[in-house]
C-alpha cells in the first residue's frame, strides 16, 4: 500500500486506513471506497469512510452505512472508532483514477482546499464539500445519491 496517509493515530492507537478500506470494499454493495483520518479534539484523529454503491443497489443508504460501521467494529474492534460512513454518488479522482484523499482530508479538517488541476471531474468534489465538512444533506441520512 505504501501511502503515507495510510496510518492514522486514534487516541494513541495506530490504525491503517487501507485495512479499513479493504473491509469496506468486501461488502457486496460497495463499488469503491475511501477512508480518511480527520482531526478530532479528543482523540487526535478519527476515521471517516466514504463509499460508492454498486449500480443497481437500492438498499437504504443509512442501513448500508450501519452495516459497514458494524463490519469494521467486528473485524478491527471498537478501537477503530469508525462511526460514520457516508454513501456518496462518486469519489473525487485524478484523471489517472487516484482518489484525492489529501484534498478530502483537508476539506474535512476545515481547510479551504483548492480544486487540484489533475481532478477528473470538479463537480464531484464540489458535491462532497458539505458532507466532508461534517454537514448532511437534509433528509438523506448521510447519503448523496447521483
Amino acid at each position: 500500500m505504501g501511502r503515507i496517509d495510510d496510518v492514522i493515530n486514534v487516541a494513541g492507537h495506530r490504525l491503517s486506513t487501507g485495512e479499513m478500506e479493504e473491509i469496506l470494499a468486501s461488502h457486496p454493495a460497495v463499488a469503491e471506497c475511501a477512508v480518511i483520518g480527520v482531526h478530532d479534539s479528543l482523540k487526535g484523529q478519527v476515521p471517516r469512510g466514504f463509499v460508492v454503491l454498486k449500480a443497481g443497489i437500492d438498499d437504504d443508504p443509512a442501513a448500508v452505512s450501519a452495516e459497514l460501521v458494524q463490519l469494521i467494529r467486528d473485524q478491527i474492534g471498537p478501537v477503530a472508532a469508525l462511526r460514520r460512513v457516508d454513501v456518496v454518488a462518486a469519489l473525487p479522482k485524478t484523471r489517472s483514477g487516484k482518489i484525492l484523499r489529501k484534498t478530502m482530508r483537508g476539506i474535512a479538517d476545515g481547510h479551504e482546499e483548492p480544486v487540484p488541476s489533475t481532478i477528473e471531474d470538479p463537480a464531484v468534489l464540489n458535491a462532497l464539500r458539505s458532507v466532508l465538512a461534517g454537514g448532511d444533506l437534509p433528509g438523506t441520512g448521510h447519503a448523496i445519491r447521483g
